[in-house]
C-alpha cells in the first residue's frame, strides 16, 4: 500500500516530466527551417467538423487524419513552396487547395466540404491510408450518424443498439440495448458522451439508449486494445461526440414514431452555435411486442443542449463548450401489488479547446454526472433500494505533434466518486452500504509515425491514487502494426486495463430493473484485464476491404455477486476470474449503388467463481451479421439486416420439491396448506437454447420542399416471425419469446 508521500512525490515527478518533454518538444520545433500546415475540415453547409477524415499532400504523398474535432497537422514541409491539398471524406466531394508554407510559421486553414448525393469513391484516400495513425486502429470502428440511419431499426435508429452488428459485440436479447464485447460483462464497458460517463445510457427498460441520434456527430468504438488515454474500463470504450450545432443558420427538425416524439433547434450565435435537443414518450403499445404482450407502462424524456463560443479576440485559438444531458424513465404500474420503478441520468461538462501556436493541442475538462436508480414496493411485498452515484471528474489532455509526424500524448484526471446504496432488512432498518472515494490517474503515450510501413504506439496510464480497492500501479499498452504493402497491413496489442466502478449484476436474472452502480469494495481488488490481439487489414480492391482479427482476453479479477449469501456476516460481492478468445472477420464491399458489410465472430467466454468454471449467458460460439444497403434513384434506400448467433447458455430446471413454511404456523392447521414449491436446477449454465435468426427490412425515402426537408422510413422487424427463445418461466416452464413480427415507421422533418 503506497502512503501519501510516496504518491505525492510521484505525483511530483510525474508533472516534472511531462512539463520537460513538452518544453523540449516544443523547443526543438522551432528549430527546423520547416513549415507546419494546420487546418479544419468542415460540413460547408453546416460548418460542422468532420472527424476522422483525410488530408494529404500530392506533390510529397504524405498526410494526416483529422481528429475527432475535425483537426489535422502536417509538419516537416520544405519551406516557401506551393502545395496541392486534397481533403477527401466519405459521403463528401473530394476537395484541392493550393497551400504554401512559411519557414518557422504555422500556416492555418479551413476546409469546407461540400455533402455528395452520392457515396464518391475517393481513390486519393486510398492512396496513402496506412502510412500514418490509422495503422494503430486496431480493434477500432468509427461511425457516422449516416451509417447508423442504414441499420433497420427496432423502433427507432440508435447507436447502442447498432453496436450489435459489429464483430465481436453481443446482445443477449431483443429487449435490451446492453452489450457484451468479446467476452466481458456489460458493466465493463465505458460509455463517454464528450467526456461525460453516463452511467445508465437506458431508455425504457433497456431498448434504446438516452443520446439521440441527432446530436451525434460521430461514434468512435474500441472493441480492445484501446489507447492509454482511455481507461477505468476493461472491455471496451464508446465515445460519442455530438455535435456543435450549425453555424450559418437556424434549423428546426422534428421527429415521431410509433413510441415517442422529439424536436432538436440549433443555430448560430455571436462567435459560436447552439443545440437544443428533446424527446417524450408517445405511447407503450409498441413496447408490449417486447416483454410478449405484457403492459410496459414506461414514461420517459430526455433533454439535451450544447453551447459553444470561440472569440479570436478572446483567447484566440480556443473553443469553450457547456453542455448538458438529463434523462428520466418511470415505469409505474395501476396495479397496487405491481413495483414502481425509476431511474434518472443528469450530466454536465464544460470543456476548453486549445489550439496553440506550435503545433500542440490542449483540451481541458470538468464533467459532472450523476445517476439514480429506485424500486418503490407499494404492496408487491418487495423492500424499497435506492442507488445513487455523484461523479465529479477533471481531465486535461495535451497533444504535441513533433517535426517528424510522432505524437506526444499525455494527460492527468482526478476523479471523485460518491456512491450510496439504500437496502431495508426484514426487520425494516435501512442501511446505506454505499462508499466514496478519490482517484487520480495520469498517463503517457508515444505514436511512432516517421516510417512510412512501421507504427509504433506505447503507452501507459498510473494509478496515482486508487478510489478503493487496490491494483496495479501501471498499465501498459503497446500497438504496433507493419505494412507489407499498400494493401496487406498486420497489427498486434497488449495492455493492461482497470475499473474501480462496478454493477452489480444478477446472472439468475433474465431482465433486471435495478443495477445498482458501486465503488468496488477495499477487501477485493480492482478489476483487472489483459488484452493481446493480433490482426491483418488488406484492401483487395477499390470496393473491397477484409480486416481480421483474433483475441485472448484473460480477467485477473471481477467482482461478482454472492449468490449463495445466506448469513448477514457474509459478503455481498465475490472475486471472480475469467477468459475469453476468439476470432473476428469483417467483410465490406462499398460501391456506388450498394454496400455491403458481414460481420462473424467465433468466440469462447468462461468464468470462474469459488472453483466453479462455467460459460456465462452471453456465451456464444457463432454471430454472423450480413447488412446490405442499396442506394436507389430518387433519394430512395432499401437495407437488408439478417442476424444470426448459437443459442446462450441457461441452467435447466431439474425438477422441484415441496418445502414447509412455518410463516404462519398458528394460524394454518392443515399441512398442505404449509407446503409451497421450490425448484431445483442443474448445473450452472450447462444448457444451451436453440439458435437465433432473424431477418429485418428498411425502406427509406428522402423528400425536399422548397421550405422542408423530410426523411420517411418504415422498418419491418423479424420478417418471417422467427420464433426466438428468451427464456423459461421458473414456475411453469413457459416458453416466453423474443420479438414478433413488427412494422415500425418514423417520420422526420427539418424546416
Amino acid at each position: 500500500m503506497l502512503s501519501s508521500n510516496t504518491v505525492n512525490k510521484r505525483l511530483v515527478n510525474l508533472l516534472r516530466l511531462l512539463l520537460f518533454i513538452i518544453v523540449l518538444t516544443c523547443y526543438s520545433s522551432f528549430a527546423q527551417d520547416k513549415g507546419t500546415i494546420r487546418g479544419v475540415v468542415r460540413d460547408s453547409t453546416t460548418l460542422e467538423s468532420l472527424p476522422y477524415g483525410n488530408v494529404y499532400i500530392k506533390e510529397l504523398n504524405v498526410g494526416s487524419s483529422t481528429n475527432n474535432r475535425g483537426y489535422f497537422v502536417i509538419r516537416s514541409l520544405p519551406a516557401g513552396r506551393s502545395y496541392t491539398l486534397v481533403t477527401s471524406y466519405v459521403g463528401y466531394k473530394t476537395k484541392q487547395l493550393h497551400v504554401e508554407t512559411k519557414a518557422g510559421e504555422v500556416t492555418d486553414i479551413k476546409i469546407d466540404l461540400a455533402p455528395s448525393s452520392i457515396q464518391m469513391k475517393t481513390i486519393e484516400k486510398v492512396e496513402y491510408l496506412g502510412k500514418h495513425e490509422n495503422l494503430t486502429d486496431i480493434s477500432k470502428t468509427v461511425l457516422t450518424p449516416k451509417e447508423l440511419e442504414t441499420i433497420p431499426k427496432s423502433v427507432e435508429t440508435d447507436v447502442l443498439r447498432s453496436l450489435a452488428s459489429l464483430p465481436g459485440v453481443q446482445s443477449t436479447s431483443d429487449v435490451s440495448a446492453k452489450f457484451n464485447v468479446r467476452g466481458g460483462e456489460s458493466n465493463q464497458n465505458l460509455i463517454l458522451l464528450d467526456g461525460m460517463p453516463v452511467y445508465y445510457p437506458f431508455h425504457a427498460i433497456g431498448l434504446f439508449s438516452v443520446m439521440d441520434p441527432d446530436i451525434i456527430n460521430s461514434v468512435e468504438f474500441f472493441r480492445g486494445g484501446f489507447p492509454s488515454k482511455y481507461g477505468r474500463a476493461i472491455s471496451s470504450v464508446l465515445n460519442i461526440t455530438t455535435k456543435d450545432g450549425d453555424k450559418n443558420k437556424y434549423d428546426a427538425k422534428l421527429g415521431a414514431s410509433f413510441l415517442s416524439v422529439k424536436g432538436m433547434i440549433e443555430g448560430p450565435i455571436p462567435d459560436g452555435s447552439f443545440y437544443i435537443s428533446g424527446r417524450k414518450s408517445l405511447s407503450n403499445e409498441i413496447l408490449k411486442k417486447f416483454v410478449n404482450n405484457n403492459d410496459l407502462p414506461v414514461d420517459f424524456y430526455d433533454l439535451a443542449f450544447k453551447l459553444n463560443y470561440a472569440n479570436p479576440v478572446f483567447f484566440s485559438g480556443s473553443k469553450f463548450t457547456f453542455q448538458g444531458l438529463t434523462s428520466q424513465d418511470n415505469l409505474i404500474y395501476s396495479d397496487p401489488h405491481q413495483p414502481d420503478y425509476s431511474w434518472s441520468n443528469s450530466d454536465w461538462g464544460f470543456h476548453v479547446f486549445t489550439v496553440g501556436e506550435v503545433p500542440l493541442f490542449l483540451d481541458f475538462g470538468i464533467t459532472l454526472s450523476k445517476y439514480k436508480n429506485e424500486i418503490i414496493p407499494k404492496l408487491s411485498g418487495l423492500k424499497p433500494k435506492s442507488n445513487e452515484v455523484s461523479d465529479f471528474t477533471m481531465t486535461t489532455d495535451f497533444t504535441y505533434i513533433l517535426d517528424n509526424k510522432d505524437e506526444i500524448n499525455l494527460g492527468l484526471d482526478i476523479k471523485s466518486v460518491t456512491t450510496q446504496l439504500f437496502l431495508q432488512s426484514n426487520l425494516d432498518f435501512r442501511t446505506d452500504v454505499g462508499s466514496d472515494g478519490i482517484g487520480s490517474n495520469a498517463y503517457l503515450n508515444y505514436k511512432f509515425l516517421s516510417l512510412s510501413n512501421f507504427t509504433l504506439d506505447v503507452g501507459t496510464r498510473l494509478n496515482i491514487k486508487d478510489i478503493a480497492a487496490k491494483g496495479v500501479f501501471a498499465e501498459p499498452r503497446v500497438n504496433v502494426s507493419y505494412m507489407f504493402t499498400p494493401e496487406l497491413i498486420a497489427k498486434a496489442a497488449f495492455g493492461v486495463f482497470q475499473q474501480e466502478l462496478t454493477t452489480i449484476e444478477d446472472e439468475r436474472e433474465v431482465l433486471s430493473l435495478f443495477d445498482p452502480v458501486v465503488i468496488v469494495p477495499s477487501y477485493l481488488t480492482k478489476t483487472r484485464a489483459e488484452h493481446y490481439i493480433f490482426g491483418i487489414a488488406s484492401k483487395l480492391s477499390d470496393y473491397i476491404s477484409v480486416n481480421v482479427e483474433s483475441y485472448y482476453k484473460k480477467i485477473n479479477a471481477a467482482p461478482t455477486l454472492n449468490e449463495n449469501k445466506t448469513r448477514f456476516d457474509e459478503p455481498d460481492l465475490l472475486l471472480s476470474t475469467g477468459e475469453s478468445y476468439g476470432g473476428e472477420l469483417q467483410t465490406k464491399f462499398n460501391s456506388d449503388l450498394i454496400d455491403v458489410t458481414l460481420a462473424y465472430t467465433l468466440s469462447w467466454a468462461f468464468k470462474e467463481v469459488d472453483g466453479v468454471r462455467y460459460s456465462p449467458r452471453y456465451d456464444s460460439r457463432h454471430n454472423l451479421n450480413i447488412l446490405a444497403t442499396i442506394k436507389l434513384p430518387y433519394d430512395w434506400q432499401f437495407s437488408a439486416n439478417w442476424v444470426y448467433h448459437s443459442g446462450f447458455p441457461y441452467t435447466q430446471q431439474a425438477g422441484y420439491y415441496d418445502k414447509l413454511s412455518l410463516n404462519d404456523f398458528f394460524n394454518d392447521y392443515k399441512i398442505y396448506v404449509l407446503l409451497f414449491p421450490i425448484t431445483l436446477f442443474g448445473a450452472k449454465n450447462s444448457a444451451r437454447l436453440p439458435d437465433y435468426h432473424r431477418l429485418d427490412l428498411s425502406l427509406s425515402k428522402k423528400l425536399n420542399f422548397d421550405f422542408m426537408k423530410m426523411d420517411l422510413d418504415i422498418s419491418a422487424v423479424n420478417v418471417y416471425n422467427r420464433k426466438n427463445i428468451f427464456y423459461f418461466e421458473q414456475n411453469t416452464g413457459k416458453i416466453v419469446n423474443m420479438l414478433p413480427f413488427l412494422l415500425t415507421a418514423t417520420v422526420k422533418v427539418e424546416l
